[in-house]
């Protein structure tokens, strides 16, 4: 696979980073500066590709490039939606509410062609469920200051793999950025090819 021309990840995520260059897809990374809430209203679908789409051109509009790859993650919790922890507290608060439980991790993607003005994007859901976790464990995990800069408040691919008792659907989503769309996407803007 080579890459056609320059492909920007808009996204300081080591993880999203990492991921794409697991597919061979070699990125620069500029991280968005878009403000991440909800509107009134907003569905957390509409809201994950909403800023998926912003936080694409928000990089387009200050890097130079021609392809820009936006993505935002979040966990939701039956009604709760589960953005990036503030601090330890919010962190263990987060994790007592997944403990035991079910959840959906969504994340809105895009790329975005500033040559032609074109993009691609979606959302994709995976389901997750964690096992009955402990306080200790809770308190454990928090004190590595690993939870506090991830959705949920947790890294299915670091020291909170072991909570996870399953899931269904995209690894990768839960990770940050659903790989098979997001490399589909790219092929089909010509950004890459075989």
């Amino acid at each position: 696979m080579y890459a056609v021309d320059t492909i920007v990840l808009a996204s300081g995520s080591p993880r999203r980073a990492a991921l794409l260059a697991s597919a061979g897809v070699s990125v620069t990374v500029a991280p968005s500066e878009v403000a991440e809430s909800a509107g009134p209203g907003e569905s957390p679908e509409a809201y994950v590709r909403r800023l998926a789409g912003a936080k694409a051109r928000d990089a387009a509009s200050r890097t130079p490039g021609r392809f820009f790859i936006g993505a935002d993650t979040v966990v939701l919790s039956g009604e709760a939606m589960l953005g990036k922890p503030t601090d330890s507290a919010e962190a263990a608060r987060m994790l007592r509410g997944l403990s035991g439980r079910t959840h959906l991790v969504l994340t809105g993607y895009e790329v975005y062609d500033r040559t032609t003005s074109r993009a691609l994007g979606g959302t994709v859901s995976t389901r997750v469920r964690f096992k009955t976790l402990r306080q200790s464990e809770i308190m454990a995990y928090v004190a590595t200051g690993e939870p506090l800069d991830k959705a949920g408040a947790y890294g299915i691919q670091e020291g909170a793999a072991y909570m996870v008792e399953r899931i269904d659907g995209s690894y990768t989503n839960v990770v940050g950025l659903p790989l098979a769309e997001v490399v589909e996407a790219l092929v089909r803007l010509g950004a890459i090819a075989w």
